[in-house]
């Protein structure tokens, strides 16, 4: 059985890469010489990294009555300290 899919198996390659050689399209163009100052070249584009830059937006102030409210209502500066003193939790992923 495998015998006889060879038969026509390997045939049948050897004509799709020959196929595929003819398939191919001429060489690309040359590259212009770079010591050769009357080549054409493309013109040089510069896009600064800053371009597309968003600013991030600010939070919006709150009183500081308010503020101190929430602190006190969450547990004031010690609830801050114990999480701070926490232990990090290691990765879900073995590092490769």
């Amino acid at each position: 059985m495998i015998d006889s899919s060879m038969r026509w198996l390997v045939p049948a390659a050897c004509l799709g890469a020959a196929l595929t050689a003819q398939a191919q399209t001429a060489p690309p163009p040359t590259r212009p010489d770079p010591f050769d100052p009357q080549a054409n070249v493309p013109a040089l584009v510069f896009e600064s990294p800053f371009a597309r830059y968003r600013r991030l937006a600010e939070a919006a102030p709150i009183a500081w009555r308010e503020a101190n409210d929430t602190v006190a209502r969450i547990g004031g500066w010690r609830v801050y300290l114990r999480e701070a003193q926490q232990p990090t939790a290691p990765p879900s992923k073995p590092v490769p």
